[in-house]
C-alpha cells in the first residue's frame, strides 16, 4: 500500500488544470443531476465519448426522467441502445429504474451504499453519480483515473488485480478534495481521456508533470500494467436468415441473460432443431453468406448466415413468443449491431 507523503497542491493543480483546459459542453454536464450522470456514467463504460454522445441524447430525449425508463418496455430501450454494445448495461438500467420507482418512490438514493445495491452499479459508478450530480466528496476510479495515478505514484501491476485496485483507491480517497470534488473528479478523467492517453501521452502539458513517477524513469508504456494475455477463442454458428415474399425476416428473442440477452436475433440452428421446430422449411434451397466475426470481450463468435428467401410456410411461427416476422420499417426492437450487418445485407438478394 502506498502510504509515502503526497503532493500537497495535487488537487488545486488538477483544478487549475480543468479550469483551463478541461471539457466542460459535453451534453451531460449541461444537466447535472443525479439521473442524467447514471445514464452517461452507463453509457461511457468501456466506450469512447464520442460514440456516447448521440446515444446518450437520444436516451435522455426518450426517457427523461427514472420514471419513464421504469415504466418503458425494455424492447425500446434495447432499440435505442442497439448498436453501443455490452447490452447487460441497459438491462441493469431498467432493472435499477423499476426498483428506484419501486423501493424510493421514484426519487434517486443519494447514500452510496443504496446506489451501490442498485443493479450495474459499482463503486466508481456510485462515487460518480453522487459527485457528479449531486456535489457530494466521494472518490472515483475509472479506467482513466486508474492510468492516472498508476503512472503518477508508480503504482506496479495490472489494475485488475485486488491488491492493485486497493492501492489505487486509497490514492483516490486521499487525494479527493472536499471542496469542488465534481471538478475534480471531472478534471481526472479529462486527463486521462485527453493528454494522459494509453498510446502517446502528452507529457509536457501535463499539469501532473514535475511528480509523474512514470514519466520520470521514462515508463509511461509500462504503466498502469496491462491485463495478462489470454488467448481469445472462437465460437462458431449457424444463423437463419429467412426471408418471405414479403420481405420480412424472421427473428428470435434471445434468453435474458448471456450474449445479446434479450435482443432479438437470427435463430442459431442445428440440423436435429431445424426439423423439430421449422418442419415446413427446406434447407436445401439456401445458400451461405459469407462467414464473419464479431468479438467479444472473452471469445469471438464466428456467424455464417444461412438465407432462404422467399421461405413459405412459416405462418405457424406467429404463435411462439420468442419468434417475430421482422419488418424494419414497422417493429422497434433490440437487435445487436452484427445482426443489423446481416438484416441490411440480405436486403440486397433477390
Amino acid at each position: 500500500m502506498n502510504l509515502k507523503p503526497l503532493p500537497t497542491d495535487f488537487a488545486d493543480r488538477m483544478l487549475a488544470w480543468y479550469d483551463a483546459c478541461g471539457r466542460k459542453d459535453l451534453p451531460w454536464q449541461r444537466r447535472a443531476d443525479p439521473y442524467a450522470t447514471w445514464i452517461s456514467e452507463i453509457m461511457l463504460q468501456q466506450t469512447r465519448v464520442a460514440t456516447v454522445i448521440p446515444y446518450y441524447e437520444r436516451f435522455l430525449n426518450r426517457f427523461p426522467d427514472v420514471a419513464a425508463l421504469a415504466a418503458a418496455p425494455l424492447d425500446e430501450i434495447l432499440h435505442l441502445w442497439s448498436g453501443l454494445g455490452y447490452y447487460a448495461r441497459a438491462r441493469n438500467l431498467h432493472r435499477a429504474a423499476q426498483l428506484i420507482v419501486d423501493d424510493f418512490g421514484g426519487r434517486f438514493p443519494c447514500d452510496i451504499e443504496h446506489l451501490r445495491a442498485l443493479p450495474g452499479i459499482g463503486r466508481s459508478t456510485a462515487g460518480a453519480i453522487l459527485s457528479l450530480g449531486v456535489g457530494q466528496r466521494q472518490p472515483i476510479l475509472d479506467g482513466n483515473v486508474k492510468r492516472v495515478l498508476a503512472r503518477c505514484f508508480g503504482v506496479e501491476g495490472w489494475p485488475g488485480q485486488a491488491a492493485v485496485q486497493r492501492e489505487l483507491w486509497a490514492l483516490a480517497e486521499r487525494l479527493t478534495p472536499g471542496e469542488r470534488c465534481a471538478d475534480y473528479n471531472q478534471a481526472m478523467m479529462d486527463l486521462g481521456a485527453t493528454l494522459c492517453q494509453r498510446a502517446g501521452p502528452e507529457c509536457p502539458r501535463c499539469p501532473l508533470y514535475k511528480d509523474c513517477i512514470a514519466r520520470r524513469h521514462g515508463r509511461q508504456a509500462e504503466l498502469p500494467g496491462r491485463r495478462p494475455r489470454r488467448a481469445s477463442p472462437v465460437r462458431a454458428t449457424r444463423m437463419l436468415a429467412l426471408r418471405d415474399a414479403d420481405g420480412r425476416v424472421l427473428l428470435q428473442r434471445r434468453p435474458p441473460s448471456g450474449v445479446w440477452g434479450g435482443l432479438w436475433s437470427l435463430p442459431e440452428w442445428d440440423d436435429d432443431e431445424c426439423r423439430n421446430r421449422y418442419p415446413w422449411l427446406d434447407l436445401s434451397a439456401g445458400m451461405a453468406l459469407p462467414a464473419r466475426r464479431h468479438a467479444f470481450s472473452h471469445f469471438q463468435l464466428e456467424i455464417t448466415p444461412w438465407l432462404i428467401t422467399p421461405v413459405k410456410g412459416g405462418d405457424s411461427v406467429m404463435d411462439a413468443p420468442d419468434l417475430l416476422w421482422y419488418n424494419g420499417d414497422s417493429e422497434t426492437i433490440g437487435l445487436a449491431a452484427p445482426v443489423s450487418r446481416i438484416l441490411q445485407e440480405i436486403e440486397e438478394y433477390p
